[in-house]
């Protein structure tokens, strides 16, 4: 019989963060606590780039952007933010999305379903994505049971289950 597998990706759908920056940024512009600050998001590259007069002001635009990522379905986990930096006299903070997975995370998951996951089950890196394969599809499901309860810094997607 034929082995079962999955791949584990971290992958961040673009388009849904576009829509989610896109109705942030409508959102700060017509709401009143907005008026006046200078207050923008927008992209700069790969990047997020939001600007506020006041550091408070740049992680209230952060907080709006966040909860319209939320309702786009994609997790908190895939944005990495810095720290609000001044110049002059307004305030910067870059953030990014954060896609794949590193060889450091790969390695720490591998070893996961290796220590924890049922015997019998392989993983290997490949690239940016992780495959997992096992003879019993039971067996595949409870790693990615493991999976989703441990506590990893990063979104996880389970694709190509076969």
């Amino acid at each position: 019989m034929a082995d079962s597998s999955f791949d584990i990706v971290s992958k961040v759908d673009h388009q849904e963060a576009d829509n989610a920056l896109n109705q942030a940024r409508k959102e700060i512009e017509q709401r009143y606590d907005f008026k006046g600050t200078g207050a923008s998001i927008s992209w700069s590259g790969e990047q997020i780039v939001i600007v506020a007069n006041s550091e408070e002001r740049v992680n209230a635009v952060l907080d709006v952007f966040q909860s319209k990522l939320i309702k786009r379905g994609i997790s908190l986990k895939s944005l990495e933010s810095g720290e609000p930096v001044a110049s002059g006299k307004e305030y910067r903070l870059t953030s990014s999305l954060k896609d794949g997975i590193s060889s450091e995370n790969a390695k720490k998951i591998g070893k996961i379903i290796r220590d924890e996951g049922p015997k019998g089950v392989k993983s290997q890196i490949q690239g940016d994505e992780l495959r997992v394969q096992s003879k019993s599809r039971d067996d595949l499901q409870a790693v990615i049971a493991l999976l989703k309860s441990s506590d990893l810094d990063i979104d996880l997607q389970f694709i190509n289950y076969r």
